[in-house]
């Protein structure tokens, strides 16, 4: 089979995972009451239980540390969404493997070429979690949300055209407590120049993405 040359716009498309910026939160304690005058001196039970305040506020993380994301999709599901990619996939270097990880698939089989990014984002509380995924929906446009995934989930499909070739993506965005899950998967058909339907980049990006929150909430990787 000839070779045949990628667009622009998917040679470049191999690239490290945004980081996103993790909005923090401050812990606040009400004031002690001042001890009334005839009342005994403070023991050192208060003493204790003042100290011991901030760590009772504090919730615990549910998710700690981002799972191996190129285990957690399917290799039946990879070979359906990108024909003759290497199932094992391919680790994106990471800042910081504990709170973020990705993996990526992409092969030119034929004509058809297929790309598929799964991200796992572990951030410090539900609260930061909730932020950055509201943040990150406010930012598209024209999708919807998709039930039943995590505590939340969006999705939406977009088509660019360069150079006469069109290529369709679809966007998953998930959370699931502290976590956030991100999946990609585009495709192009450089006989015909036209991209895949909307329908079927669509169900292939919810497809992996159930595949990957499943692997966060089980505790694999």
């Amino acid at each position: 089979m000839r070779s045949i040359p990628l667009p622009i716009a998917l040679t470049a498309r191999l690239s490290p995972v945004v980081v996103l910026a993790a909005a923090g939160w401050a812990l606040t304690s009400g004031p002690l009451a001042e001890p009334q005058a005839a009342e005994k001196k403070p023991t050192g039970r208060t003493e204790t239980q003042s100290e011991s305040a901030p760590s009772r506020t504090q919730a615990a993380k549910t998710y700690t540390a981002a799972p191996a994301p190129c285990s957690s999709v399917a290799e039946k599901t990879v070979k359906s969404l990108v024909p003759g990619a290497k199932t094992g996939g391919k680790e994106i270097p990471s800042t910081d493997e504990e709170l973020r990880r990705t993996c990526s698939w992409n092969a030119l089989k034929g004509y058809e070429y297929r790309w598929l990014d799964v991200s796992f984002e572990v951030l410090a509380s539900d609260e930061a979690a909730e932020q950055s995924y509201a943040g990150r929906v406010e930012d598209k446009s024209g999708g919807g949300a998709v039930p039943g995934l995590g505590d939340a989930a969006y999705s939406v499909v977009n088509l660019t055209t360069e150079d006469g070739q069109q290529t369709r993506e679809g966007v998953v965005l998930a959370r699931a407590a502290n976590a956030l899950v991100i999946v990609t998967y585009n495709g192009s058909d450089f006989e015909s120049k036209k991209a895949p339907s909307t329908d079927e980049i669509n169900k292939g990006a919810i497809k992996a993405a159930k595949e990957a929150v499943a692997t966060l909430t089980a505790g694999k990787g």
